[in-house]
């Protein structure tokens, strides 16, 4: 059973999407990687870019379901001062200049828990943020986040694996809002892709359970792999293939170069235009 109420930003941005027939692009940008500024103006820049919604890493030393490229943008946004505290400010600055494109937040528990959950929860409604994916909180252990998050109004985002069976879908599923994140392959971020097919075999089998759109991730990275997202599921969730092309701009030091957000900016373009030119699942 998922939580029914007054829409979220997250409900009415997949509504519109359903009604104009088409998914979403979710591009995904690690905080402070490799710097405050450059992040916030790949940020800014993202719903030009065609974003319908977006993922922002919370750095972590420890980040276990991620691959070596997301690894290291933390380790970047880390060396650059990222805390959850600036991630929020991060957040709150895209707010004053856009009220309508959803922010989901996406780490490890381990900071939150060190930042107050309930803390934790109020300062990111106030930030603007819209969900939570907490990549290694069981649904064992959800009362560490959720009711805090659902008093705030925040989504809590589920992780859903291809070996998630049956039997524990609608346990995984209780408590979720805003959309299902699919981890479309075993393993780490960024390693390798699924196959349409597979796709074509799993989404049928989540929709039967939730009635929540499906983002799918963990290995989309070209615009071709993003339309066949879509046309299966309602989202595609691009991480890696982002931050691979970030951190092949940077200088022999590291930092960013003139061409870096623009370069990430560019990517996303093509993500949505290929996405834009697919019908949104039945």
């Amino acid at each position: 059973m998922t939580r029914t109420g007054a829409a979220s930003r997250i409900a009415a941005r997949f509504a519109a999407l359903r009604r104009e027939g088409r998914g979403a692009l979710i591009p995904f940008l690690e905080a402070f990687d490799p710097d405050l500024e450059t992040s916030t103006a790949i940020l800014h820049g993202m719903p030009a870019a065609g974003a319908d919604l977006i993922e922002i890493g919370m750095p972590f030393t420890d980040p276990m379901a991620d691959g070596p490229i997301i690894q290291l943008a933390g380790q970047r946004g880390l060396k650059a001062g990222a805390t959850l505290a600036g991630t929020l400010a991060m957040v709150r600055h895209f707010r004053e200049t856009d009220d309508a494109t959803p922010v989901i937040l996406m780490g490890y528990l381990n900071p939150i828990v060190a930042y107050g959950p309930e803390r934790f929860c109020t300062d990111a409604a106030a930030a603007g943020v819209d969900g939570l994916i907490a990549v290694d909180l069981p649904p064992e252990e959800a009362d560490m986040l959720a009711p805090f998050a659902a008093v705030q109004g925040l989504d809590i985002i589920r992780l859903i694996a291809p070996t998630t069976d049956d039997a524990r879908l609608p346990y995984v599923l209780e408590g979720s809002s805003g959309f299902i994140y699919y981890v479309s392959i075993t393993g780490i971020t960024g390693t390798r892709s699924a196959s349409g097919a597979d796709l074509a075999a799993a989404i049928p089998r989540l929709r039967r359970f939730s009635d929540l759109p499906i983002a799918i991730g963990f290995g989309v990275r070209t615009p071709s792999q993003a339309a066949e997202a879509t046309s299966i599921g309602d989202a595609a969730v691009v991480a890696s293939a982002l931050i691979d092309t970030l951190a092949k701009s940077l200088d022999e030091h590291g930092r960013a170069t003139p061409e870096t957000a623009g370069l990430v900016l560019d990517q996303v373009r093509s993500l949505a235009a290929a996405v834009r030119g697919v019908r949104a699942a039945a």
